[in-house]
């Protein structure tokens, strides 16, 4: 947001406008068009008339990563397509989410002790806001993910300042030391 990012008083007004903006984020989170194994075809699903993502303003996947603010991770990431993962959430704007979908890209899956090409876990590339096991995991379970995560982009504070703790304190400290 520039120069007002989290930059005023925490009070009634600017609180209300807070939550404004997060109910206009979470009502319009856009995801990407982005598949690579098995778990894509979940993901496919998820996007047809049967779930109805549209109702959630999550419905129409965007073409291009700098169309999107969500990317949905699904399948297993090999050393080659770490990459172009890394680049394509790179090429996201501000704020962007991260859902890793399936056993493979929340922890290697079946390729976790033998896959010497695999990734063994998304998380390690990029960082990744929600998780969705399975193998592949079922088009409810994405949508309970999409659904936690509409509840994470609606508590983000963009104007108000945040509350810091004494160990956000002590982190300052020891940096200037």
């Amino acid at each position: 947001m520039g120069v007002l990012n989290n930059s005023l008083p925490d009070i009634g007004p600017v609180r209300a406008v807070d939550s404004a903006i997060g109910w206009g984020r979470k009502s319009s989170i856009w995801p990407m068009t982005f598949g690579i194994a098995c778990c894509a075809i979940e993901m496919m699903a998820v996007y047809a008339a049967t779930f109805d993502l549209d109702r959630f303003g999550a419905g129409v996947p965007r073409a291009t990563p700098r169309q999107s603010d969500l990317i949905i991770v699904p399948g297993t990431v090999n050393a080659k397509m770490a990459v172009r993962v890394k680049r394509l959430y790179d090429q996201m704007s501000e704020p962007r989410y991260v859902i890793a979908m399936g056993a493979c890209v929340c922890g290697g899956g079946p390729y976790v002790k033998w896959g010497y090409n695999t990734v063994k876990g998304v998380h390690k590339i990029i960082p990744v806001d929600i998780f969705v096991p399975g193998c592949p995991p079922r088009p409810e379970a994405l949508m309970d993910g999409i659904l936690k995560l509409r509840e994470k982009v609606g508590r983000n504070q963009v104007f108000a300042r945040q509350a810091q703790t004494a160990a956000d304190m002590d982190g300052r400290y020891a940096a200037a030391k």
